[in-house]
């Protein structure tokens, strides 16, 4: 991260401290502290921001000062504390807690250290101090608590040791939660008659299903598309931790000759070909013997966070995203990521029961920032991935790089979803029951002015409707049986509908 140009000095201290004295391969976190002259202050360059603190801040030039200050001041960058707690000496923890046994910062080091090494320090179990939480939830989205008597920890993680993202309660994603979309859509909802609900409803998991497959540049055969809205429709009561029912449902929106098995097994990347012969690598996935321990974590991580306090469209992000992010399949991975914010907002009782909320809609129509988004993660990850190519072409990942996959901020993902989520609610599900309502007024307005079969009238209307309430000349010759001045009639009576007139 380039630092602000402020033509003074700044020490880096914190987080990107242990990153940069530790040596540590890990992406920088979102939020760095620098030491700098003149008053505190933040300063912002797009994602990312720098906390600039006055000279009586500086910690000594120790390693356990700069954890003590990251875990004081600092959202919590899990990628960087454990890789830092990795690198550090078990006894600087130890003599850390044993100096300071009640501090609510050696204690939380302590239990990020045991929880995350695997490895057990040399200290008895704390017998004094209050419950202290592992983040802080005034900087963080946090999940429902689980004492650790060992270290007097509340773990509010949202994952565990296999798979644990973070999410920073930023001011922009305060003010999205602040919205209560969920009620806004369920007033939309209430205002509607039963009849129009219900074909309105129907046509938003067909345009949710196309759309998701639009995004993978593929249009479903009717079979496929079917299956897909079937699956939509059982999202709420989905299993994610069973590994079968995930692999069935892969089977069920691909081709059937790339159906899955199992997990992939082989290693996956996220290109295009350039020139027929050269790839152009966007993405490069966990290794495949990864990946069944990263699937097992993402399936304890979807059961916290369906099931804790963090707020429902984030845990929905935090799922989705994670699993796109491992690519467990070698197809259909995309569109069961999208299935899955749909199962986890549904879970939640975030969408109303029998809705959906078209996301994949909002996503195709800005699709530059849903590649945005996923390459705030992508990119970053270059540095720290060595692989070469094989003589068939095939990539091959020559380091371990399966925490560079465990433990990142999952800040974007929830903003932006959030974003997907306002505009969902506010332009397709409320434009849709519009035009069912004005359908139906359109149409019997229609009817009353020629009596003519249901699926013809319907057939005029419709064409109305798409061309501002007129029968183009074109479509003019589709009626041969009505006059002019029956269809001027009848596109006055449609035009009168759509302006909510009678």
């Amino acid at each position: 991260m380039s630092r602000p140009a402020t033509g003074r000095e700044q020490l880096p201290i914190g987080q990107a401290w242990l990153r940069r004295e530790l040596g540590l391969a890990v992406p920088p976190p979102s939020v760095e502290s620098y030491i700098a002259a003149g008053a505190r202050r933040t300063e912002t360059c797009n994602s990312r921001t720098v906390e600039i603190y006055p000279r009586q801040y500086a910690p000594e030039g120790s390693t356990v000062a700069h954890l003590r200050f990251a875990l004081r001041h600092e959202p919590v960058d899990i990628g960087v504390l454990i890789a830092a707690l990795k690198a550090v000496e078990a006894a600087d923890i130890e003599d850390w807690v044993r100096a300071q046994p009640t501090s609510a910062f050696s204690r939380r080091a302590w239990f990020f250290y045991e929880m995350f090494t695997g490895r057990t320090l040399d200290l008895e179990n704390a017998r004094a101090g209050n419950y202290v939480e592992a983040l802080d939830p005034n900087k963080h989205l946090v999940a429902a608590r689980r004492n650790s008597p060992r270290h007097r920890v509340a773990d509010n993680l949202l994952g565990g040791p296999g798979l644990c993202p973070s999410i920073r309660r930023t001011p922009r994603l305060t003010e999205r939660m602040g919205l209560r979309l969920d009620e806004e859509a369920r007033a939309l909802i209430a205002s509607c008659e039963p009849a129009i609900l219900a074909r309105a409803v129907n046509y938003l998991y067909t345009k949710e299903t196309r759309s998701s497959f639009a995004i993978e540049s593929e249009t479903p055969n009717a079979a496929r598309a079917e299956r897909f809205v079937a699956a939509l429709r059982a999202a709420p009561d989905f299993d994610p931790t069973d590994k079968a029912a995930l692999i069935r449902l892969q089977g069920a929106i691909v081709d059937r000759r790339y159906a899955a098995a199992d997990w992939r097994g082989s290693q996956n990347f996220v290109g295009e070909t350039v020139g027929g012969y050269r790839e152009n690598v966007h993405y490069i996935c966990p290794r495949p013997e990864d990946v069944p321990g990263l699937m097992g974590a993402w399936m304890k991580l979807t059961r916290r966070v369906v099931e804790g306090y963090s707020d429902p469209v984030a845990a929905a992000a935090v799922s989705a995203f994670a699993f796109v992010l491992i690519h467990p399949f070698e197809d259909g991975n995309g569109r069961i990521h999208r299935f899955l914010i749909h199962h986890v907002l549904a879970k939640r009782g975030y969408s109303p029961p029998g809705v959906i909320f078209p996301v994949s809609a909002a996503i195709l129509r800005d699709r530059s920032s849903y590649d945005a988004v996923l390459e705030t993660f992508s990119r970053p990850l270059f540095e720290y991935i060595r692989r070469h190519w094989t003589s068939e072409r095939e990539i091959v990942v020559d380091n371990e790089t399966a925490d560079l996959y465990r433990y990142f901020d999952a800040t974007g993902f929830a903003e932006y979803l959030y974003d997907r989520v306002a505009d969902t609610v506010r332009r397709d599900l409320k434009e849709e029951l519009d035009f069912v309502a004005v359908f139906d007024r359109a149409f019997e307005a229609a009817r009353a002015t020629v009596d003519m079969p249901d699926r013809r009238a319907s057939l005029f209307v419709s064409l109305c409707m798409q061309n501002q309430g007129r029968l183009s000349a074109t479509k003019r010759r589709s009626f041969p049986e009505l006059d002019d001045a029956e269809i001027a009639a009848m596109e006055t009576a449609v035009r009168n509908a759509m302006q909510g007139r009678e």
